[in-house]
């Protein structure tokens, strides 16, 4: 169903899969549009209990994309640095497949607490209050992961 990794000496080891899911700041979901066409959205997430959580408004073409078709894909890349003089990157990245379902009660309540620990880690029980207030306005989601893969791309600069 899915395809090998191409570059297999790239590839991340399961561990540092793990570590860039959980600290990469930001991720981006692609979905299938109405038309058929991938519709990508950058996103605050969270990696936890081995799904990617994100919250949503209420309503939008995300949402109508996933309650369309669950089938999405992620990818976050992270520990970017440019190397003009080699015409080169380096980089690390996980891509992932998966179905997004929304979720609800004390399964959503910890994935909101969880993105607030990730991003705002200094002012939990303010987030707390807010997820309070919040949760009749917010929808969360998770991915239960189908497949994955890492790459790391390291090159070196001689000079």
């Amino acid at each position: 169903m899915f395809r090998a990794m191409r570059r297999q000496e790239k590839q991340l080891s399961l561990a540092g899969i793990n570590n860039l899911l959980q600290h990469a700041e930001y991720g981006v979901l692609a979905t299938v549009s109405e038309n058929g066409y991938p519709y990508t959205t950058p996103l605050n997430y969270v990696y936890s209990k081995q799904k990617i959580y994100f919250h949503s408004a209420l309503e939008g073409e995300k949402v109508d994309n996933i309650i369309r078709n669950s089938q999405v894909s992620f990818c976050v890349v992270a520990d970017v640095e440019l190397l003009p003089e080699k015409f080169d990157t380096n980089y690390s990245s996980v891509v992932l497949f998966g179905m997004a379902e929304e979720v609800f009660t004390a399964e959503k309540e910890a994935a909101l607490i969880a993105i607030i620990e990730k991003y705002s880690g200094e002012h939990i029980e303010a987030g707390k209050k807010y997820v309070q207030n919040s949760g009749q306005t917010t929808r969360v989601f998770g991915i239960t992961i189908e497949r994955l893969t890492g790459k790391c791309q390291q090159a070196t600069v001689s000079g």
